[in-house]
C-alpha cells in the first residue's frame, strides 16, 4: 500500500496520506473524543509574535511552544518560494533503491529533505526517512556538486 503513495510522489502528484491507504482508523476512545468536539481544526496562523501567534482575522493566542504536526497531511505551503512542486501539484522525491520510505530528497532541489512527506509519513517510515535525510545532508555538506548529480 505504501508503494501507492510512493508512486504518487515519483510522478509529482500530491501524496495521499499513508493512513488513507493503510486503513488506519480512530480507536473507540479517539472516536468518542471526536464526537465530543475535542479535535478542532484551525487554519494556519498568519504570523508568529513574541508571545504567541496571530491569525489573519486578528485573533491572538499566547503560546509557549509551536509543534508542527500535520497529522499525516502534507503541510508544505510554506515551501512555495522554493518552487519545488511539479506541474501536478506535488513535490517529486528522488527514489533510490528498493525502500520507498527513504525517498526524501526533493528532485527540484536536492538540498531539501522531506521527512514525513509521501511514503515516509508513518512512524516506521519516518524513522527510516530520518536516517536517509541525515545521510543526504551529510553528502550535501561534504560535496554539494556530487550530491546534486
Amino acid at each position: 500500500m505504501i508503494r501507492r503513495v510512493q508512486d504518487r510522489v515519483r510522478r509529482g502528484l500530491p501524496p495521499a496520506s499513508v493512513a488513507s491507504v493503510t486503513g488506519l482508523r480512530l480507536r473507540p476512545q479517539e472516536q468518542h473524543a471526536a464526537e465530543l468536539g475535542a479535535y478542532r481544526r484551525r487554519p494556519m496562523f498568519a504570523r508568529i509574535e513574541a508571545d504567541g501567534v496571530r491569525w489573519a482575522d486578528g485573533t491572538f493566542e499566547p503560546v509557549d511552544v509551536i509543534l508542527w504536526a500535520t497529522g499525516f497531511r502534507p503541510a508544505v505551503g510554506h515551501l512555495a518560494p522554493l518552487h519545488l512542486t511539479s506541474e501536478h501539484g506535488g513535490i517529486r522525491l528522488l527514489a533510490t533503491g528498493e525502500d520507498v520510505q527513504t525517498a526524501v530528497t526533493a528532485t527540484a532541489d536536492p538540498r531539501v529533505q522531506l521527512v514525513g512527506y509521501g511514503p515516509s509519513a508513518s512512524t516506521i517510515g519516518g524513522n527510516r526517512a530520518g536516517r536517509a535525510a541525515a545521510l543526504a545532508v551529510r553528502r550535501q555538506l561534504a560535496d554539494p556538486l556530487e550530491a546534486a548529480g
